[in-house]
């Protein structure tokens, strides 16, 4: 295990220097001139230069991309252009805030969606089974702001039982919570009904059944570990989109995450914040993928065994 861990670790380098690259090389893939931008139109060509040469743009671009990276591992994201603030300090409670919502999401997804996948898989073509595929469609089909829209209408403006916006406790969390995970959690269900399906139809379940197992433990020791390799893939992918995909979410609901931060940067321009929040998500998207992988050798000992001997 720790000879597996150990390679697939190992594998983050690469990855993440193209990553560092491809955030690097924004401010200078953008059109127009950076330090025009940062000046501002109104500013002479004496203050573009200052800027410029302020900015580090003035050396070659192998030189800016060390000096980026050397700051980066000395946690130095930059100040952000509107505020003058640590681009680190002003990223942090958003990126938590947004890890908060993702993991709770990817808690409702993972939850609903195993039980949907197995009860359905267990009960093959019959209403049961319709009624759920139904209900996996309609998650898959809902938009997030519609639906966070009716939650809100329903459980707190009619009912009053959840509050409508903001960040607080437990309470706060539930219905952005749903509206971001229903789509992963339709997403899980058909892929777990689907794997479910493929791995009851093999010889060694037939083989379980007819040892005099109960159904219970033949479905969670032999059928459902079997069947969660392409599920696991498929929720690490869901985690990743989720955490990109929550700024609808956080602006229905008034959350304060890094989705909404980095649209108003982006709308204002401000390249530190942008390439910063950026960095952050493609980062933790990487170590979810570094997970996933992890999670393949403790559900599927094989997978573990023929990557260390290869």
């Amino acid at each position: 295990m720790a000879a597996y861990a150990g390679r697939r670790i190992a594998l983050l380098g690469p990855v993440l220097f193209g990553v560092s690259v491809v955030v690097f090389m924004m401010l200078h893939l953008t059109p127009g001139d950076p330090a025009r931008m940062v000046a501002g139109i109104n500013a002479t060509p004496e203050q573009v230069e200052e800027v410029r040469r302020i900015l580090g743009l003035d050396q070659p671009l192998h030189i800016q991309y060390l000096r980026y990276v050397r700051r980066l591992l000395q946690g130095d994201m930059g100040r952000s252009l509107a505020t003058r603030e640590q681009v680190l300090l002003n990223l942090w409670p958003r990126y938590l805030a947004t890890v908060e919502l993702t993991a709770a999401a990817t808690v409702v997804a993972v939850t609903l969606g195993l039980t949907i996948g197995i009860v359905s898989a267990t009960r093959q073509y019959s209403f049961i089974d319709s009624g759920l595929s139904v209900l996996a469609l309609v998650g898959i089909s809902t938009p997030a702001y519609w639906l966070g829209l009716m939650l809100m209408l329903l459980f707190s403006l009619q009912l009053g039982w959840l509050p409508s916006a903001g960040r607080g406790g437990f309470a706060h969390l539930i219905l952005p919570a749903i509206t971001l995970g229903t789509l992963a959690m339709a997403v899980v269900a058909r892929m777990t009904r689907a794997s479910m399906l493929d791995v009851l139809n093999q010889e060694y379940v037939q083989a379980a059944r007819a040892k005099g197992l109960r159904e219970r433990v033949v479905l969670a020791r032999h059928a459902l570990k079997n069947a969660l390799i392409p599920v696991i893939t498929v929720i690490g992918l869901q985690t990743g989109q989720l955490l990109g995909g929550a700024v609808l979410t956080e602006t229905v609901f008034a959350w304060p995450g890094i989705g909404r931060f980095l649209v108003d940067a982006i709308k204002a321009r401000d390249f530190p914040i942008v390439q910063g929040g950026v960095l952050i998500s493609a980062v933790t998207f990487v170590v979810v993928n570094l997970v996933v992988d992890l999670l393949y050798s403790v559900v599927d000992p094989r997978i573990r065994y023929s990557s260390v001997g290869d």
